[in-house]
Order: structure tokens, then sequence, then C-alpha cells
């Protein structure tokens, strides 16, 4: 009994004492390790849905000699993953902010903005002769909205994941749709025979 519980001691000082090796890797290089939703999805579809709307026609019109204000509504996943859509909204709207087309108001964080101005304006602490005063914040003009969806099928051991991204800008004021597009991915895995 001693010598079964000295030996399972001593596997576990033996698999306790194996680490890990961490390396860094290019964040811009392909990712294969899973066919799941990964960061080289997020950066394809990002980018693409981006150029897509900066180099559009109508785009080009409403940011002539102007920079339209934009809000941008979080992705909606449409998928059985859980994927992180607030990472894909923030890259598209980083990229788009960073053309220098247009201006953006973070929805997000308005209720945060509300208890600041508050302080600001009702607490005695606060120089009135400095304080930002309600009613000064602008609207947005445009709506930027969109929705991930799949579509996976198996057919023995092989797996086939399709996810399609739509994006929308929509005029507040008429309703319109000023520009969409959609953008796809395809993903396969086939396991070999052993499992490797």
């Amino acid at each position: 009994m001693k010598k079964g519980i000295v030996a399972l001691l001593g596997l576990a000082v033996l698999l306790g004492g194996c680490s890990n090796k961490v390396s860094y890797g290019d964040a811009q290089q392909a990712e294969t390790t899973t066919i799941e939703f990964g960061s080289t999805d997020l950066q394809k579809i990002a980018m693409e849905m981006t150029d897509s709307m900066l180099s559009s026609g109508a785009v080009a019109h409403l940011t002539y000699n102007k920079r339209p204000i934009v809000f941008v509504e979080r992705i909606k996943n449409k998928t059985s993953e859980h994927i992180d859509t607030e990472s894909i909204t923030d890259s598209i709207s980083t990229k788009m902010l960073n053309s220098g087309k247009f201006r953006f108001v973070d929805m997000d964080r308005v209720e945060s903005v509300r208890k600041q101005l508050n302080f600001q304006n009702n607490d005695e602490l606060v120089n009135q002769s400095h304080a930002i005063k309600f009613g000064k914040m602008v609207g947005a003009q445009y709506m930027l909205y969109g929705n991930l969806s799949s579509i996976v099928k198996n057919a023995g051991s092989d797996k086939d994941v399709y996810y399609k991204m739509t994006m929308r800008l929509m005029d507040l004021e008429s309703g319109l749709i000023e520009w969409a597009d959609e953008t796809e991915i395809r993903k396969q895995q086939e396991k070999s025979l052993l499992g490797w």
C-alpha cells in the first residue's frame, strides 16, 4: 500500500514538473490549429468589410469633403459558436476611424459619460466654469450593423464550416441603406484514420 502511494506521489511530482513552452508568433500569420472561428478569420472579415466600405462609390460620395458621424451596433453572432463579435466590431470601427473618413459616437459608453456629466454639473467639488454642460453631444448620422452566421456540416470524420458576414450602413434620417456587403469563409477538416 505504501509503495503504491509513494509511486503515485512520484508520478504526480514527475507530471507536475513538466512545463509548457510558450513562444510568440506572428499575429498576421494564418492560424490553423482548429476549424473553429479564429484570429485569421477575424482579421480577414474586418479587412475585407472595411476595404469594401471605404472603396464603395456610395461611401465616397458620403465622405466627400466631410466626415459623417457613425455609431456601430455590435455584430450579432448567429453561429453555434461563442465568437467575440465585439472584437470584430472594434477592428472594423478602428480601421474606419483611422481612414480619416468617419467620426464615431460610442453608444456603449453613453451611461458612463452621463455619470461624469452629472458629477461635473451637480457636485460642489467641480468648478462650474470648467464643467462640460449637458446637451452638447453630437448624434450619429449613420448606423453600421451586421450579422455573422455559419453552417456546419459533418460527414463521418470530415467537417465543413461555412461563415458569412453581412454588414450594412444605414442613414438614420432616411432609413436608407447606403452600403451593404458580405464576405464568406469556408473551412474544412479531414481526420486521418489514426486521428492525427
